[in-house]
């Protein structure tokens, strides 16, 4: 799933930085990951992508991207930056 992740966010957004972390391990044995049967995955990203889109309409742009993948993934941890605001943060 992480390749997937993965794939499709390098396809939409053309990173200049990407990291996909999958985070389910630490959440095994969770009622909510049980039920659903997705894991948990952190996201680094950096796109020009994301100039001019505030916090919330970023996460909505993964999440778009990511839907034909939603009933493999139990949440997202999601740091979505433009390359300015990455070099600011450096």
């Amino acid at each position: 799933m992480k390749d997937k992740i993965t794939a499709i966010l390098r396809k939409e957004f053309q990173p200049s930085e990407l990291s996909v972390i999958d985070d389910s391990a630490r959440h095994a044995g969770h009622a909510e990951t049980m039920a659903s049967g997705g894991g948990h995955y952190q996201i680094l990203i950096v796109s020009a992508a994301f100039d001019g889109a505030g916090l919330t309409e970023r996460h909505r742009m993964i999440y778009r991207a990511l839907k034909p993948l939603s009933s493999g993934i139990h949440a997202l941890g999601i740091r979505a930056y433009t390359p300015r605001e990455h070099n600011l943060r450096a």
